[in-house]
């Protein structure tokens, strides 16, 4: 990747700020399945501005919020201290396999009667009846 483009972008990885302040102030907490890479204020440090300590990922790929697991999002926005790979956390058989945020792709859901769903809507007892003049 060019020094322009890690200079400027942040929706492709990390840029070269982030890079910075990360190998300066952070500390490596775990990475999830999808590569994802989880830090941490180095010695857990609280942040003066916040408060608590600063939780931040570096994503794999381009940035999508909805590319965190449950686990991760808890820990990243203090929902629990303990962070998905210091504990034992076995899938419960109901949970579903976390799926990307699909708003803006052509996989979207459409509910029916969608402008972009396909077939067609089906009637509704308070459709619209234009008005028409007598006589």
């Amino acid at each position: 990747m060019s020094i322009f483009t890690r200079f400027f972008t942040w929706w492709d990885r990390a840029t070269l700020n982030t890079s910075l302040w990360t190998a300066l102030y952070g500390e490596r907490v775990g990475t999830d399945e999808f590569g994802n890479v989880y830090y941490r204020r180095r010695g857990g440090k609280k942040d003066k501005a916040l408060g608590i300590e600063r939780r931040w990922v570096i994503f794999n790929g381009y940035c999508e919020g909805s590319a965190i697991p449950q686990g991760w999002h808890g820990w990243l926005h203090h929902t629990v201290d303990t962070p998905p790979t210091k504990e034992n956390y076995a899938r419960k058989e109901w949970e579903l396999p976390h799926q990307a945020n699909l708003t803006g792709t052509p996989l979207a859901y459409r509910p029916p009667g969608s402008q972009l769903s396909t077939g067609e809507r089906t009637p509704s007892g308070g459709d619209y009846v234009a008005w028409r003049p007598e006589g």
